[in-house]
Formats: C-alpha cells, sequence, structure tokens
C-alpha cells in the first residue's frame, strides 16, 4: 500500500497539467512510511507518450533525500491522454521492482491516479491510502 498525502496526489496533478501535452514525471520521497515529498523532474524526451528523466537531477534528487533522511518510494508519470495504467513501455522501463509506479490521466475533466508494483514485466495494482483526503 502506497500512504500518501492528499497535497501530493494534488502536487503531482499540477505538475501534469502544467507540463501537457507532454508526459511529466518525477519521484516520490517517504519518511516513516508516508509520501511526503514530490520531487519534479525534467522529461528530457520531451513527449507526449514517454519520458526519461535527466540523469543529473535523479543523482540531486536522491542526494537531497538521504540527506533529509527521505527514501525514494515511487516514480510518478502523467498520461496526458490515455488511462492511468502502465504501458508496455512502462512496464518495459520499469527496472527497480522495489518502487511503487504511480500514474496520473488526465485524459477525462477529473484526473485518475493509480499505483503499481512491476517485477519481471508483471504489473500489480496497489492500492493508495491518502492522508488527510479532501471531504
Amino acid at each position: 500500500m502506497l500512504k500518501i498525502s492528499q497535497d501530493i496526489i494534488d502536487e503531482i496533478i499540477t505538475h501534469g497539467r502544467s507540463e501537457a501535452p507532454l508526459e511529466a514525471c518525477g519521484y516520490l520521497a517517504e519518511k516513516d512510511g508516508v509520501v511526503c515529498k514530490s520531487i519534479t523532474m525534467k522529461n528530457i524526451d520531451a513527449s507526449p507518450v514517454h519520458y526519461s528523466m535527466d540523469p543529473a537531477q535523479q543523482f540531486a534528487a536522491i542526494r537531497g533525500c538521504r540527506a533529509e533522511g527521505l527514501t525514494i518510494r515511487a516514480v510518478y508519470h502523467s498520461h496526458p491522454e490515455t488511462a492511468a495504467y502502465p504501458s508496455d513501455e512502462d512496464i518495459r522501463l520499469a527496472y527497480d521492482p522495489a518502487l511503487s509506479y504511480v500514474i496520473v490521466s488526465l485524459a477525462e475533466s477529473s484526473p485518475s491516479i493509480h499505483s503499481f508494483i512491476i517485477r519481471n514485466d508483471t504489473v500489480f495494482p496497489e492500492r493508495i491510502n491518502i492522508i488527510g483526503a479532501k471531504k
């Protein structure tokens, strides 16, 4: 289960909308089992159908998280025009089975967000527990 604050969900959606029609991407960091920080990354592919994170930004994010006592928990990205489910490319590029892969779909007027564990090219849905959810 991915525990995440509503504020972070809102940040992910805002980032996705700001980059549309391109895919947005980033990391989610946690402390004490709860995602408490989103780290936006540049999609160096500048594509509406796939993303690649800037390696220099990735290393800086990992160093920064370590300095803050945080752990990278998930990779997130947006799907501007498709459902919040991993594409074939997302599955192929999911290198770290210890991470969650969070996708926000902006295809409908109301965004949807889902999390997945991807191991050996198999996709497992992961429950998201939103902490401090809006009423």
